[in-house]
């Protein structure tokens, strides 16, 4: 078992903490939470939502979907945290592209235009299921069509939603302002997790 004793969620030193994720950037976010945890992922789950989900049902929903998909594998002293991203912009989902020209489709579409950016998050024991969400809205400049094509070719931000990252070149040139959590953004509301994790009982 992980030990959380040294840090300030010590009444969760009787889990082990793992992070369900193959996104290098929630790795970053957790590990810069100070609490010790280990990464477990799993191939091919499902993240297919049902019609009629709206903005933060969708994300929220597939995070409890990802949390269940552990269920098996998990034991008395296990701490799960799963979560998923998307981007929301005039009623519409905007997930990880699938190709090139999905992401081109993605940026153009976000270009000179305020977008939302929804988390949603899932804590699970084998006790207790708890999700919430965060939401930041993020306001991008025109971006020319050679921008587009630059930051597509040099990054390739197929495992994105909305086909960016806020941390890279494109947030650099592109992104004028945000409201609400920048973390957020990258992929996990940390300042929320961190409150939702202390209040854990």
């Amino acid at each position: 078992m992980l030990s959380a004793g040294s840090n300030m969620l010590e009444h969760l030193s009787k889990y082990t903490i793992v992070l369900g994720s193959n996104s290098p950037r929630r790795r970053e976010l957790v590990s810069g939470l100070d609490i010790p945890y280990k990464v477990i992922t799993l191939p091919g789950i499902d993240e297919n939502y049902p019609d009629g989900l709206s903005k933060e049902e969708i994300p929220v929903y597939i995070a409890r979907l990802k949390a269940n998909a552990y269920q098996k594998m998990m034991s008395d002293d296990t701490f799960l945290i799963t979560a998923d991203t998307i981007v929301w912009l005039n009623g519409r989902v905007y997930g990880k592209p699938e190709d090139e020209t999905d992401a081109k489709v993605m940026l153009r579409a976000l270009s000179g235009k305020m977008h939302e950016v929804i988390t949603g998050v899932c804590l699970t024991t084998r006790e207790k299921q708890q999700t919430f969400y965060a939401v930041s809205s993020v306001r991008f400049a025109v971006l020319e069509e050679k921008e587009i094509e630059y930051y597509i070719r040099q990054y390739k931000p197929y495992d994105k939603a909305g086909a960016y990252g806020v941390q890279e070149w494109i947030g650099y040139i592109g992104v004028e302002s945000i409201s609400g959590s920048f973390y957020n953004v990258m992929g996990l509301p940390v300042r929320l997790l961190y409150k939702y994790l202390k209040e854990w009982r």
